[in-house]
C-alpha cells in the first residue's frame, strides 16, 4: 500500500498502532480541513485484515482515514494480548478520534465514526453525547450481546457452546487468580473448538486475516460480548447514521441491528448476504462502499462552508 502511514497514538497509556490513508483530493474539504474517517475491526481483528480496501475507496472519495488496532492485538502494543476488553476498546476509539483530529489538514469537528460487527456497534456508543463526529457508519454490527447469543443457539450445537462456556469460566477464574488466560480459536471448522464456528466462516475470515492477525482469544469473550448493549446510548447521537445490514447474518442478528436503526433514525441499507459478503472479494463489497461514499458525500458535502 503505497498510499499509507504508518503512525500511532497512545491510550491508556499504551501505544496504538494506526494507518493514516490521507484522502486522494480535496473534494470534501471545508473552511476548516478535509473529513476524516475512524476504524477499527470486529471481533479480534486487525487493521491489515480487510480493513485497508474500504479505507482506500473511502480516500478516493476526499476524505482521510485512520484506521488502528486495539490494545493487545495487531501491531498494537498492550498486554494481556488477544482479550476482548470492551470499556477499552471504546475508550481506544476515543483516543483516536483526538489523534486523527490532530492530522494535518483535518477538521476537527468533522470526524466520521466507522466500524464493522463488534466494532459497528463500537461507533454508535462512542458518537452518543458527541458534537464533533459528522457522521457515522456501522456495517453489519452487533450492537445486543443476548440476542448474538439466542442466534447461535438456533445455528451452533448446544454442545459446542457449553464447551465454550465452559472454557470462559476456566479463564474468568484464572484471571482472577493471576495466572494466564484460557486461549481459544477465534475461527474453527463447525464440531470444533471455537468463537465463530458455522459453516464457511473459517475460510471467509482466513481470506481477509493480515500477517499480524492471530487464531486465538480469551476464551471468557463470551460473557464480555453477552452483556452488550448498544441500545441505552442511541437518543443521545445527533450525527447522521449508516446502518449496513447483513440480511442472512448468522453472526450479528440482522433484527437486531435494524431495531437499533430505528431507534437511532438510520439511513438503513440491506444486502442478501451472511456477515462476511460484504468485505472486498466477496460479492457485496462494491456496494456497500458505495453506499457509504454517497451518504458520506450527502452529508460532508454540505458541511464544506
Amino acid at each position: 500500500m503505497t498510499d499509507v502511514q504508518d503512525v500511532a497514538f497512545h491510550s491508556g497509556g499504551t501505544r496504538c498502532a494506526a494507518w493514516h490513508f490521507r484522502a486522494h483530493n480535496e473534494s470534501l474539504a471545508g473552511s476548516g480541513g478535509r473529513p476524516v474517517v475512524v476504524m477499527a475491526h470486529g471481533l479480534g481483528g486487525t487493521m491489515d485484515s480487510g480493513l485497508a480496501p474500504f479505507a482506500q475507496r473511502l480516500a478516493a472519495a476526499g476524505l482521510d482515514v485512520l484506521a488502528f488496532d486495539y490494545r493487545g492485538f495487531g501491531a498494537s502494543d498492550g498486554r494481556p494480548r488477544q482479550q476482548v476488553r470492551l470499556d477499552d476498546q471504546l475508550d481506544d476509539y476515543r483516543a483516536a478520534i483526538v489523534a486523527a483530529a490532530a492530522i494535518d489538514g483535518v477538521d476537527p469537528n468533522r470526524v466520521v465514526l466507522w466500524g464493522v460487527s463488534l466494532s459497528g456497534g463500537h461507533v454508535l456508543t462512542v458518537s452518543a453525547g458527541r458534537s464533533d463526529i459528522a457522521a457515522v457508519v456501522s456495517m453489519t454490527p452487533l450492537v445486543n450481546g443476548i440476542a448474538a447469543g439466542r442466534l447461535a443457539l438456533a445455528n451452533v450445537p448446544k454442545a459446542s457452546i457449553a464447551r465454550s462456556a465452559a472454557l470462559g469460566y476456566r479463564s474468568k477464574v484464572n484471571r482472577r487468580i493471576g495466572r494466564d488466560p484460557v486461549m481459544m480459536p477465534i475461527v474453527a471448522d463447525p464440531g470444533e473448538l471455537g468463537a465463530l464456528t458455522l459453516p464457511g466462516y473459517k475460510a471467509d475470515y482466513l481470506a481477509i486475516a493480515g500477517p499480524t492477525w492471530e487464531n486465538r482469544v480469551d476464551a471468557a469473550l463470551g460473557s464480555e460480548i453477552g452483556g452488550y448493549r448498544v441500545g441505552k446510548c442511541l437518543a443521545d447521537i445527533t450525527a447522521p447514521v449508516l446502518m449496513q445490514i447483513a440480511d442472512f447474518d448468522r453472526s450479528a442478528p440482522p433484527h437486531a441491528a435494524a431495531e437499533t436503526a430505528f431507534v437511532a433514525r438510520a439511513e438503513v441499507r440491506h444486502y442478501p448476504c451472511d456477515h462476511f459478503g460484504v468485505y472486498h472479494g466477496q460479492g457485496w463489497f462494491d456496494a456497500a462502499c458505495d453506499h457509504q461514499i454517497l451518504f458520506l458525500t450527502r452529508h460532508l458535502a454540505s458541511s464544506t462552508a
